[in-house]
C-alpha cells in the first residue's frame, strides 16, 4: 500500500509499505478520503518539525471503511462506513478524572503525535472510531471532524435560537461555525477582510461586514438595536480579531476563543469587567460533538459539496498542498487515499 510521509521542507515521500494490521483493540480503516486542515498545513511549512520530526504521516480529517478488527473488538463488522475522532487521552490525569479527555494533560493527536491518515490504511484505537451512514457520500465524511470542531465550538458558546452571532474570521472554521450557528436557530453575521470569502457567506445566507470598510462593532450594535452580539467567535487569530471581539459584544454576552495565536494578543480586560462578558476557550471536540456533526451532515445541514474545493490523489498531494498555500481562499481539499 501507499503511504504519504513529511520529509520536511514543504515535502513528502510516497512510500510502498506492508499494510498494518489492528493490534489488540485496534480498528484498521481503509482510508477514502483525508482533508487538508490547518494543522496540516503549518506541518508542511515546517511549523511543527520539532513536534513531528521529518518521516511523519500526517493528516486526521478522514473518513473510511473498516478492514479489519483486532483481539477484543467486537462490536463492529467489516465494511462498515466510519470516520475517526483522533484523539487518544491518557485517562488518569485530573482533566481524563473528570470526564474532559479532549483537553487531556498527555493527549496524543493523531496524525500529529502519531501516524496519520494521509495513507491506505490507517490502524486506530477502537475508542476512536465513529460509524457513519451508509448512504452518507464518503467525500461528505471526511468533512465529519471540522464540523466537530465547529458544533464544539457553539456547544460551548450555550447558544440559543434567535440570538445575534458575530463570526471574526471567514476561513474553513469560520464558515462551518456560521453554518453550524444558522442551523442552531442563530442570526449569524460573519466579518472577513477577502472579498472572496466574503461572497462565499453571502451566497450561504450569511450577513456580512468587511472591517477594511465598516467598524464592525459599531455595525453590530446598530444591527441588533443597540444591544451588541449575543454571542462572538474569534475565528481570525489576528489582534484586530480580538480587538473587534470585545467591541461588538453584548452586555453578558460570551466570546468563544477558537483561533490559535501565534502571539498573545492583548485582550481589553476593561470590557470584561464594565460589561460582565464570558470568554470561553474551545479545543477540538468531545464524542458528542462527532456525534452532532455525523447528523447535521446526514440531514443536510451543512452544504458539503461547497466546502470541496478540489479532489487530488495522494500521489498529488505535494501539489494540493502547494495550491492551499497560495489559495487563501480555498475551503477544504480532499485526498483521495483509495
Amino acid at each position: 500500500m501507499k503511504a504519504a510521509y513529511y520529509t520536511g521542507d514543504r515535502t513528502f515521500a510516497i512510500e510502498s509499505v506492508q499494510p498494518p494490521a489492528p493490534g489488540p483493540g485496534e480498528v484498521a480503516v481503509d482510508v477514502a478520503y483525508c482533508g487538508v486542515c490547518g494543522t496540516d498545513l503549518h506541518a508542511y511549512l515546517g511549523h511543527m518539525d520539532a513536534r513531528i520530526g521529518f518521516h511523519r504521516i500526517i493528516g486526521h480529517e478522514m473518513s473510511g471503511v473498516v478492514q479489519a478488527l483486532g483481539d477484543g473488538v467486537d462490536d463492529m463488522e467489516l465494511g462498515e462506513h466510519v470516520v475517526i475522532r483522533p484523539l487518544d487521552a491518557c485517562g488518569e490525569c485530573p482533566a481524563c478524572d473528570a470526564g474532559h479527555t479532549h483537553i487531556c494533560h498527555n493527549l496524543k493527536f493523531l496524525g500529529v503525535d502519531t501516524d496519520g491518515a494521509f495513507q491506505q490504511r490507517w490502524c486506530v484505537p477502537r475508542h476512536t472510531v465513529h460509524r457513519i451512514p451508509e448512504d452518507l457520500p464518503l467525500e461528505f465524511g471526511a468533512l465529519v471532524e471540522p464540523v466537530a470542531v465547529a458544533c464544539h465550538d457553539v456547544r460551548r458558546s450555550r447558544l440559543a435560537a434567535g440570538e445575534d452571532v458575530l463570526v471574526i474570521g471567514g476561513g474553513p472554521i469560520g464558515m462551518l461555525i456560521a453554518m453550524v450557528a444558522g442551523q442552531a436557530g442563530a442570526n449569524v453575521t460573519l466579518s472577513e477582510v477577502s472579498e472572496q470569502r466574503l461572497e462565499f457567506a453571502k451566497s450561504q445566507g450569511f450577513q456580512t461586514l468587511n472591517p477594511k470598510e465598516t467598524d464592525v462593532g459599531a455595525a453590530m450594535y446598530e444591527k441588533t438595536g443597540g444591544k451588541g452580539a449575543d454571542v462572538v467567535f474569534e475565528v481570525s487569530g489576528t489582534q484586530p480579531g480580538v480587538d473587534t471581539m470585545t467591541e461588538a459584544v453584548s452586555a453578558r454576552g460570551r466570546i468563544v476563543m477558537v483561533a490559535i495565536h501565534a502571539e498573545k494578543p492583548q485582550v481589553d480586560m476593561f470590557k470584561f469587567f464594565w460589561r460582565e462578558i464570558e470568554l470561553l476557550g474551545a479545543r477540538v471536540y468531545e464524542a458528542e460533538d462527532f456525534d452532532d456533526a455525523i447528523d447535521l451532515i446526514a440531514k443536510g445541514g451543512i452544504d458539503c459539496k461547497a466546502i470541496i474545493t478540489d479532489v487530488r490523489d495522494l500521489d498529488d498531494i505535494k501539489s494540493a498542498f502547494d495550491a492551499l498555500t497560495t489559495n487563501p481562499q480555498a475551503m477544504k481539499s480532499l485526498i483521495k487515499c483509495s
